[in-house]
């Protein structure tokens, strides 16, 4: 019993030895090299760069009060067309105090002055004979002046008091539409107190209209490829809310001076968008524009990633047998990074 133990423990440790060094046999033995094969295709090459923006209005335009008081009635609503003219907000006027006295009190003097004058043409009147026409025409210059100055003082008085002045469209509590177009949006609510644009004040936005036929994207773009677009060139416009709907533009204006977008440095780019009836843009719709530096048509193509590079020359391997290949030097042209 004892002998057959020793053999069986023999055994096995020559099996042991034999299985380590078959094991380092065949680590030793190299795999078999996989080799990727790519064939070349005829296809068009294009190069683009993209550029985040969105579609904006080219006219749009803040109307303003030319009137301080409290918004009595708004006629519009977001969306709705209007043309230039168009009644879009009236404003009841709160008169200030010490305003409406002044131009009381003005009117009162000017109604004085007025009365004098007519009675001193008058008078006059009855002496045209023996006065000289010199002197009866300044009396008549002296009394139609009066009547412009009490009509002057009366529109004032009326304008202060009604805010509007008769026969004038200086200033007016309804407020128009300045430009056709479309109302976006109304901050104006009934009852709100409103603020006139004026030389001090920019004054309160009664409305925001704008021209929705005309439509252009707003962009940014890397520094990096800026100097490679040039105006004119077209775009290829996707708005993320369209889905697979493209919009064409054309570039017409790139800005001269970079701006600091979060910490990128970027140049905004204008395009006209192309517009499509079947499609309705709003404005602020987000947006990614695609440029085409250049393009190559039906050129022959090759995958970039079986290239290799000696010396700053660029070859592919081309097989010659199961196991042998060759180099083959190529001439690059055109790449879009694939």
């Amino acid at each position: 019993m004892k002998n057959k133990g020793v053999l069986l423990f023999v055994i096995l440790l020559l099996a042991g030895f034999a299985g380590v060094v078959g094991k380092l046999y065949f680590d030793t033995i190299e795999a078999p090299v996989e080799v990727e094969l790519a064939k070349p295709e005829i296809r068009d090459i294009v190069k683009k760069t993209v550029a985040t923006g969105s579609i904006t209005p080219r006219r749009e335009v803040e109307v303003k009060p030319q009137i301080s008081g409290i918004i009595e009635t708004v006629h519009v609503e977001p969306g709705q067309v209007v043309k230039k003219g168009d009644l879009m907000v009236t404003i009841r006027v709160v008169p200030d105090v010490v305003r409406l006295n002044e131009a009381e009190a003005q009117v009162r003097t000017a109604k004085l002055n007025e009365r004098n004058a007519k009675a001193e043409f008058e008078r006059f009147s009855k002496l045209k004979e023996v006065v000289s026409e010199s002197e009866f025409a300044k009396q008549e210059l002296a009394y139609e002046l009066r009547q412009q100055e009490l009509r002057a003082r009366q529109s004032h008085l009326q304008l202060v008091r009604e805010g509007v002045a008769s026969g004038s469209s200086a200033a007016s509590n309804q407020v128009r539409a300045t430009m056709d177009g479309m109302v976006l949006n109304v901050p104006a609510k009934e009852g709100a107190s409103v603020i006139e644009s004026n030389a001090f004040n920019a004054g309160t936005t009664i409305a925001t209209l704008a021209d929705m036929t005309d439509m252009v994207f707003i962009g940014w773009l890397d520094e990096g490829d800026v100097g490679k677009v040039k105006e004119g060139m077209s775009l290829d416009i996707k708005v993320g809310a369209l889905g697979e709907t493209k919009l064409k533009g054309a570039l017409e204006h790139i800005a001269p001076k970079a701006s600091d977008n979060q910490g990128a440095i970027q140049f905004e780019i204008r395009a006209a968008v192309e517009m499509n009836d079947a499609v309705f843009l709003r404005a602020g719709y987000s947006a990614n524009a695609s440029i085409v530096l250049e393009s190559r048509k039906q050129v022959l193509t090759i995958d970039e990633r079986v290239l290799q590079f000696e010396d700053g020359k660029a070859y592919v391997e081309i097989p010659t047998g199961p196991e042998t290949s060759e180099k083959r030097f190529l001439e690059l042209g055109l790449s879009d990074g694939i």
